[in-house]
């Protein structure tokens, strides 16, 4: 279902979509750039996740997973659980550091 949604395409687990909408179906990840993925516990969409983690790792891609406990897909629409802070502190963190321009040494 999530991938009919997103792909628009009636026949799951198909090769109909392309690498840029499912990053999982592509054949070579070995070029990507470093990767911070998480998971939240009760998401159906939680094993893909992982499983392309796992891919990157395999390929060579500096990958940083993390899987949220008690958590499920949207939660962090609950910007008072301390779990939905921490998620996007950590998502903030991240975006910082990879955002921030390298100095010339």
């Amino acid at each position: 279902m999530s991938w009919s949604c997103c792909l628009g395409t009636g026949i799951p687990g198909t090769d109909d979509g392309s690498p840029y909408a499912a990053p999982a179906r592509a054949t070579d990840l070995s070029d990507l750039p470093p990767a911070y993925i998480t998971a939240m516990r009760f998401d159906p969409l939680r094993d893909e996740g992982i499983a392309y983690a796992l891919a990157l790792q395999a390929a060579g891609v500096s990958v940083e997973l993390h899987l949220f406990p008690g958590t499920f897909h949207g939660s962090v629409g609950v910007p008072t659980a301390e779990v939905s802070r921490r998620e996007l502190d950590e998502e903030t963190a991240v975006l910082r550091r990879a955002l921030r321009p390298r100095r010339e040494t």
